[in-house]
């Protein structure tokens, strides 16, 4: 069982300073107020790249939030609701068969058992939320700057009156303090899942548990860091039903209790992202908006719920939306970058032989972009470069994956200024390595 608490982009890897040698800052902005910089951990200078796939890998961190690379402290709550046990849309245990709620579908009367409401129980909405949090750990992996912490949350309803089963229930439990150890975290996900959907859904309660145990308030069981940057990762499919009235109803209280909840988190510093999943998420749900909008997070409608593991994958904690490599001396363009939540990135941009000048481009959510230079020599060599193009291969895949599922226009026009810049800059010859 959970603690039961008072609710009162796989190659990039932490960046140390002393092994830092670029940093860019925004055109034309002061060193000292520029909101965007980057620092770039390798290839360091001196260094030749070698390989025979003529590729250079370029590794660092885009940093939106002052003059270091920051620490994350992100707390996952998830949804755990009844209603979670509706069908995804997805194959989510990816065993060849996409779980349909019958109800929506023609199937005969009889064939599955009254009130299933996903032919497959693996590819629910709570499954894919799950799935969510696993690729989240997944393209969090060599962060050294993020601690991730897991609560579940819903509201226990008494069937015969659909009113809270106790006026001093507890609605949302800390399956996993923060932590840096992901492991931990991966290793709990699979008993919310087999504890299955229940309940109504209780924002409030979910919110004030991270809340508490971001700020590190009185009862909390995870260690404080002041300096971390604090966000909470909001996934349900539904709208506020407790803790006012009834289980099945949303009651403006329980919407002023959520928001209520949202400005105690942004009192405390704490920003929340709300994913909304399901058909619902298009009507601007006012509760899941109204939070987001409160602390400064973003709200994300989700339509088909089993995109959600794709979108957690994409989730961006540093405010960097997309790092660009464009190799000057070639004039080609390169977005085969992987983009971690952190900020930190790791990339390939394709090299000849001999010197090559490097530029690596920044775009933050708010549209501001900033560049550094940096020289790569490089030479042909029989160093086998299959691990490269694997990693470079995954790299393509996930990014075509997470750019037909988000609309991303404005990444688009800022990939496209790249390519124009290299195209229509000064023909004249970079300068020559010292």
């Amino acid at each position: 069982m959970p603690l039961r608490v008072s609710s009162c982009r796989a190659l990039a890897c932490a960046v140390g300073l002393g092994a830092l040698f670029a940093i860019g800052t925004v055109a034309g902005a002061q060193p000292s107020h520029a909101p965007l910089k980057i620092l770039v951990e390798s290839p360091v200078p001196g260094d030749t790249v070698k390989n025979d796939v003529h590729q250079a890998p370029i590794r660092g961190t885009a940093i939106a939030f002052g003059e270091r690379p920051v620490d994350f402290d992100v707390m996952v709550v998830i949804d755990v609701s009844g209603s979670t046990k509706n069908a995804s849309g997805v194959d989510v245990d990816r065993d060849g068969h996409v779980g349909v709620n019958p109800r929506l579908e023609l199937v005969p009367p009889g064939t599955f058992p009254e009130g299933t409401l996903s032919t497959d129980p693996d590819d629910t909405i709570l499954a894919a939320e799950i799935r969510a949090a696993e690729a989240l750990l997944t393209t969090l992996a060599g962060s050294r700057r993020t601690r991730v912490g897991v609560i579940s949350f819903s509201g226990e309803m008494n069937p015969d009156t659909g009113l809270r089963a106790r006026y001093d229930q507890q609605d949302a439990w800390l399956e996993v303090p923060l932590t840096e150890n992901f492991s931990v975290v991966r290793a709990r996900l699979p008993d919310i899942l087999r504890r299955g959907p229940h309940g109504g859904t209780n924002f409030a309660a979910g919110l004030r548990l991270a809340i508490t145990e971001l700020a590190g308030l009185s009862g909390a069981y995870s260690a404080p860091r002041p300096d971390a940057k604090k966000l909470v990762l909001f996934l349900t499919d539904g709208l506020p039903t407790f803790p006012a009235g009834l289980g099945s109803e949303s009651d403006p209280g329980d919407v002023e209790a959520a928001i209520t909840a949202a400005r105690l988190a942004r009192r405390a510093g704490i920003r929340v992202n709300t994913y909304a999943l399901g058909p619902s998420a298009l009507t601007n749900p006012v509760a899941a908006t109204e939070v987001s909008r409160i602390t400064g997070g973003t709200f994300l409608p989700v339509q088909n719920p089993g995109d959600i593991v794709a979108f957690l994958q994409g989730a961006s904690f540093s405010d960097v939306d997309d790092v660009v490599l464009s190799n000057l001396t070639t004039k080609e363009v390169s977005y085969d970058v992987s983009l971690l939540p952190d900020g930190s990135f790791s990339g390939f941009v394709p090299v000849r032989e001999g010197h090559n000048r490097v530029r690596v481009t920044a775009l933050t959510s708010d549209g501001i972009s900033a560049s550094v230079e940096v020289d790569v020599d490089f030479e042909t060599s029989g160093v086998d470069g299959r691990e490269l193009s694997l990693e470079l291969e995954r790299i393509r895949n996930r990014n075509k994956e997470l750019m037909l599922l988000i609309e991303r226009d404005r990444i688009q026009r800022f990939r496209e200024r790249q390519r124009k810049e290299i195209e229509f800059e000064l023909e004249e010859p970079p300068p020559e390595a010292p």
